[in-house]
């Protein structure tokens, strides 16, 4: 059972910012700009989320949980 329950337009954001970052991380990559500021529009929308100011959401590991298991997704789903 998880520890925290993220909401799930939480969870997607996060998945979109690690699928955004590994596009921007790629050698080369294909409109850099607009990927820069997804970047940084996903970052806003995660960081300013509601979820982060209930009792849950206050605690340090909800945030190193989130990233952890929207990372352990991708991972899952390549393998």
């Amino acid at each position: 059972m998880d520890r925290f329950p993220f909401p799930d337009d939480l969870i997607h954001a996060q998945q979109q910012w690690h699928n955004t970052y590994r596009a921007l991380a790629a050698p080369r990559p294909r409109h850099a700009t607009e990927l820069r500021r997804r970047l940084i529009a996903l970052s806003v929308r995660i960081h300013w989320h509601p979820f982060w100011s209930t009792p849950a959401g206050r605690l340090p590991a909800a945030r190193v949980e989130l990233r952890q298991r929207t990372t352990a997704d991708r991972t899952q789903v390549a393998a």
